[in-house]
């Protein structure tokens, strides 16, 4: 079975917009983005990159449900976070239910961060995959390259992968690199 299937019949391409499947969650990381971030990894990617530092969360059927509140109340109790990031498995393969949860996380006035496999490019061609990039503040893309690994960048393993300022990049209609 594709992986496009298997997303249809677990049900993660359905516009299901409270439940989260995830592989699990840091509740206080500082490798996954600027500051203190309570770390999401979505369950299910179809990337499967070579060298990949999560491959527990490729298979589509792993992992659990987790309702979006429930993530919701574990940042609302930690007064030491700066934002939550949305890593996995490939977040935009739950792009709806990742908006949503993001949505929640900016009412707090905390920060989003989103890793991706996919490019930026790639991204805006989807209008549902642009509902998480619109609420998004830092979008961290590209297939992680085993070729071009490098334990020095922030918050990236590979030198192909780019950190893209969203606000700027959408309003202005270029890639805006983030410092």
């Amino acid at each position: 079975m594709m992986q496009s299937e298997l997303r249809n019949v677990i049900g993660l391409n359905t516009l299901q917009s409270n439940k989260l499947r995830i592989a699990g969650i840091v509740e206080e990381s500082i490798v996954d983005g600027p500051g203190i971030r309570l770390t999401v990894f979505t369950q299910g990617c179809s990337h499967n990159c070579p060298g990949c530092h999560n491959p527990q969360t490729h298979d589509y059927r792993g992992g659990m449900e987790m309702d979006i509140e429930e993530i919701v109340k574990m940042v609302k109790a930690n007064p030491m976070l700066d934002g939550i990031t949305l890593s996995g498995g490939e977040p935009f393969d739950q792009a709806i239910a990742c908006a949503n949860l993001a949505r929640r996380i900016k009412e707090l006035g905390l920060s989003v961060v989103v890793y991706s496999g996919y490019k930026y490019e790639y991204l805006l061609q989807k209008e549902e995959y642009r509902q998480l990039l619109q609420v998004a503040d830092i979008l961290i893309d590209g297939r992680f390259d085993i070729s071009k690994k490098d334990l020095t960048l922030p918050f990236r393993g590979s030198s192909n992968q780019r950190i893209i300022d969203l606000k700027k990049s959408l309003s202005s209609n270029r890639i805006y690199i983030a410092s």
